[in-house]
């Protein structure tokens, strides 16, 4: 009874409310932050998925099995796969997680991606490592943490896969890429990674992690220092595009 009416105290002075419309929720395990109302309006991508970046593709574009983005594009990672569209719910959700320090999302965000690379038989069990993209040191000091880590690391427990964390590393702080333009963006990013151990990647699958994919400079960029060291594969995933 004293847990019960302890319990109650704390939902009066600290109320659930959902992250996203600010509406009280009640808790769900795996959801105790985002209503379900809004967790049903979170958009996911549907096969049939672009060959390259992985988003929905409409079906004047099936026929040449790429989005009108990725035809006219040369990217370094061999394949993109993401659960979400990058719009709504998930976008507000990931600027809270990624700003306003709102780090527990992980848990339901890795559960997306968890669920989306058994859903769509991604071919995890021949990626011989997980690594996430990385931020620069200022960058990661700001902000207290990497994103593309925790994500990284809780589907590497997930899936029984090994992780390296400190294998690919930022060498140069860059402007945020928000405001620029594509060919900015490819300029702003180039050369900013260094591969520290590239023995240990050598004609290596590997899976690169991010929490977005939007123009896709900075994966691409970070997919390239991986193959310029050896990397036989490269597979993206992040929780949106």
């Amino acid at each position: 009874m004293l847990s019960g009416l302890l319990k109650g105290l704390k939902n009066l002075i600290y109320p659930n409310l959902c992250l996203a419309c600010g509406d009280l929720i009640k808790t769900t395990p795996g959801q105790e932050h985002i209503c379900a109302g809004c967790w049903g309006k979170i958009e996911n991508n549907r096969p049939p998925f672009c060959a390259t970046c992985g988003r929905h593709l409409d079906i004047e574009a099936i026929r040449k099995n790429s989005c009108p983005h990725c035809l006219n594009e040369k990217f370094h990672f061999d394949r993109a796969f993401s659960p979400c569209v990058y719009t709504g719910i998930i976008k507000k959700l990931i600027h809270e997680f990624k700003y306003n320090g709102k780090d527990y999302l992980i848990t339901p965000f890795t559960a997306l991606m968890n669920t989306f690379i058994r859903q769509y038989c991604l071919p995890i069990e021949h990626l011989d490592f997980i690594i996430p993209v990385p931020l620069h040191k200022s960058r990661q000091r700001e902000r207290e943490f990497n994103q593309a880590q925790l994500l990284s690391q809780r589907i590497a427990n997930e899936f029984n896969k090994n992780l390296l964390s400190d294998l690919l590393i930022r060498n140069k702080a860059v402007k945020t890429q928000t405001e620029l333009t594509l060919p900015e963006r490819r300029r702003n990013v180039e050369g900013s990674f260094t591969v520290t151990k590239p023995d240990l990647i050598k004609d290596t699958n590997l899976l690169l992690i991010d929490d977005v994919l939007t123009t896709g400079a900075t994966s691409s960029a970070a997919a390239r220092s991986l193959k310029d060291a050896g990397a036989k594969t490269v597979i993206l995933m992040t929780l949106a595009n």
